[in-house]
């Protein structure tokens, strides 16, 4: 395939809205290839690991865990590829390792077999998060031998939950991580009353994993070259945000306003300006497939919503991925449609829990 039909250079603007990145046109089979050694060259050999969701929150766990431990070592996952990141760490992890599994939430249905691996494996388990558990899962956990630490997902992030429990265990932190900490915690629950919340939201996108780490090291006050960075990404991404809100049709779910568009674009931003136009919930379909949730105080069961469509997270902001591709035709009429049929998918969730 020639680069230049997938690569973001060669599209306008509105294109790459409707498009998957590049990323997503690379086979499985190579990504899954390639994950498998970065994740072996990023455990191995270290006596303390963290996996982390690949957020600023998680990332920023990282940064509390590497404070903490001289030879941590930290590999990144997300609830869809919770099962795979787990038969890894079983694989990969030293004997007698000290495991941390940060900002992630284990959906209903997940197996847990490589984690008793992982149990029997190292020396301790630990799983600190926010997110809103299934009780059944995390007793099942609880019951192998995992230190299960949940914090109120409308009060703490998980780098907090993390910061509280390593504080709980003896260790000390100096001002700037504890403000990493606290202004993580403000984009993380969309607080947004410190500027400097946005500035860590858009740096976790734009950078890869250990530049965003490199970038928080001393704290939350970033410098010039990443201001730099964040001008010429921002320019765009209010762009994307503008294109998606103009996409939005609304609808009326048992007196709930629900606001449903589609594109790549900054979830939150979109939810927000649909918030501003009377919506209790949106909904945001991604090119890829997947889709956030986020709803208000006039709606907080995004969380039940993403469940009956094999997603989590919490009662303002959830994700899932509707069922419906099979093939890469799928994913055309997808695009070509403005992910019409995920739309639908996803309101009808809405109408299913509201009855």
């Amino acid at each position: 395939m020639d680069d230049s039909i997938i690569d973001d250079e060669h599209l306008t603007l509105e294109e790459r809205s409707l498009l998957p990145s590049k990323g997503f046109f690379v086979p499985e089979s190579y990504r899954e290839e390639h994950r498998r050694a970065e994740f072996e060259e990023s455990v191995s050999g270290h006596s303390e690991v963290m996996l982390v969701d690949g957020d600023g929150d998680g990332l920023g766990a990282v940064v509390l865990g590497r404070q903490v431990h001289d030879n941590i070592g930290y590999a990144t996952a997300s609830p869809n590829y919770l099962e795979d990141a787990l038969e890894r760490l079983a694989e990969f992890i030293e004997e007698e390792a000290r495991i941390y599994i940060v900002d992630i939430c284990p959906d209903p249905d997940v197996s847990l077999d490589d984690l008793e691996t992982v149990v029997e494996k190292a020396s301790s388990v630990h799983w600190y998060d926010h997110h809103q558990w299934d009780e059944e899962v995390r007793a099942a956990i609880e019951e192998l031998g995992v230190e299960v630490v949940v914090g109120e997902s409308d009060e703490v992030c998980s780098a907090d939950v993390t910061l509280q429990e390593f504080e709980k265990a003896g260790h000390d932190f100096d001002e700037p991580t504890r403000e990493l900490v606290a202004v993580t915690r403000d984009h993380d629950l969309w607080i947004r009353d410190d500027p400097r919340s946005d500035d860590l939201a858009d740096l976790s996108v734009f950078l890869d994993a250990d530049e965003y780490l490199e970038a928080v090291s001393e704290g939350p006050d970033i410098d010039g070259e990443y201001r730099e960075l964040l001008k010429e990404k921002r320019e765009e991404k209010e762009e994307l945000i503008e294109l998606a809100v103009g996409r939005a049709e609304t609808v009326e779910v048992a007196g709930v306003t629900v606001s449903h568009t589609y594109g790549r674009c900054s979830q939150n931003e979109v939810a927000e300006s649909l918030r501003e136009k009377g919506s209790d919930a949106a909904v945001i379909v991604k090119p890829e497939g997947g889709t956030s949730l986020r709803g208000s105080e006039g709606f907080e069961r995004c969380h039940e919503v993403a469940r009956l469509l094999n997603g989590g997270g919490h009662p303002r902001a959830a994700g899932c991925k509707p069922d419906i591709f099979d093939t890469m035709l799928d994913f055309a009429r997808h695009w070509t449609t403005e992910g019409e049929e995920a739309r639908g998918v996803v309101v009808e969730a809405f109408e299913e829990l509201m009855d």
